[in-house]
């Protein structure tokens, strides 16, 4: 989620502040000016999140309109589970892909750039419906809405989306699953958890754009973000590693933390016995002057109408290193 915003006195000079939420379904960002409470963010209500048991739900049409109707800036790209029944738009009735795509408008950035002038920064969205891996999951959604067969093909829209970029703009790719090249062993940041050995299932089509990206533009892009990889790794077997700094100083975050709101039975941390009481989780990255300062990963309590930040855990700093 794209967060709040402090413009300072300098025409390049401000600090804005990013959320991310990804999960087995979607992938959303969300800028909120710094005028308003950040209170008021932390506390959406808990439908926009999903149930303690992790995944938003296989294609939940009201929880999609429930974040379209949100009063802020958004940037969405939907995910596999997004379309997990539809596997071929109907021509007799709107199905719930239609329906959430026609819900989310010009915010959902499914190959395509929405720009934010005011902090300067432009969201690139990368292949929607995205399980990860070698093949384009949903083929006949997507050759039906965006004409496209293969992953060249799909490689080519998401770096035509980027040409164009305003040249005083930093580029943030958005996708809901990562790219490959990230790294092959189970905890790696997209790799298989599920199986003996590990594998690359990063999307080799987002990983080509932002190659041909970096080869041929001047497009500056200090971030990718996107989700689908669970942080708590299959089998027991530990956490994934949530975050990786490229041989380019690209940023490259996963934000699928799963499940994403807990319920509260910690009466001290919560300051009060209430049985609705919940911990949610964000991802927080601080851009200060076009460069990326700061990502931590935040817990924070909500009862009734309070909340409190519980628990910070910083994933990464400006001097390059990552902390996890």
């Amino acid at each position: 989620m794209i967060g709040t915003l402090k413009k300072m006195q300098t025409p390049f000079n401000f600090l804005s502040r990013i959320w991310c939420s990804s999960q087995a379904g979607s992938s959303f960002l969300f800028i909120q000016p710094m005028c308003a409470m950040i209170s008021h963010f932390w506390s959406l209500p808990s439908n926009i999140f999903p149930d303690p048991i992790g995944d938003f739900g296989n294609e939940n049409l009201e929880l999609v309109q429930d974040v379209a109707a949100l009063n802020f800036p958004k940037a969405v790209i939907l995910g596999n589970h997004d379309s997990w029944s539809t596997q071929q738009f109907s021509s007799k009735k709107k199905d719930r892909v239609q329906l959430q795509l026609e819900c989310l408008g010009q915010e959902h950035v499914g190959y395509k750039r929405l720009d934010f002038p005011l902090l300067k920064l432009s969201i690139v969205g990368g292949r929607p419906f995205s399980c990860g891996g070698q093949q384009i999951f949903r083929k006949r959604l997507l050759s039906a809405r965006y004409g496209i067969q293969d992953m060249e093909g799909s490689a080519k829209r998401i770096y035509e989306a980027a040409l164009g970029t305003p040249e005083d703009h930093l580029v943030i790719p958005l996708a809901h699953n990562g790219p490959t090249g990230l790294g092959s062993e189970l905890n790696d940041i997209c790799g298989k958890d599920w199986v003996f050995g590990g594998g690359d299932h990063g999307d080799p089509d987002l990983a080509q754009a932002i190659s041909h990206l970096k080869e041929t533009t001047n497009v500056s892009i200090p971030l990718v973000v996107f989700g689908h990889m669970h942080k708590e790794l299959a089998h027991g077997n530990g956490l994934r590693k949530m975050i990786v700094v490229g041989t380019d100083n690209i940023i490259y975050l996963n934000g699928a933390i799963v499940p994403r709101v807990k319920r509260s039975t910690n009466e001290t941390s919560l300051q009060a016995s209430n049985s609705d009481g919940t911990y949610r989780a964000f991802t927080l990255v601080e851009i200060l002057n076009g460069q990326v300062n700061k990502i931590s990963e935040s817990w924070v309590s909500v009862v009734g109408n309070e909340t409190t930040l519980e628990e910070e855990h910083i994933l990464f700093k400006s001097n390059g290193q990552s902390s996890r």
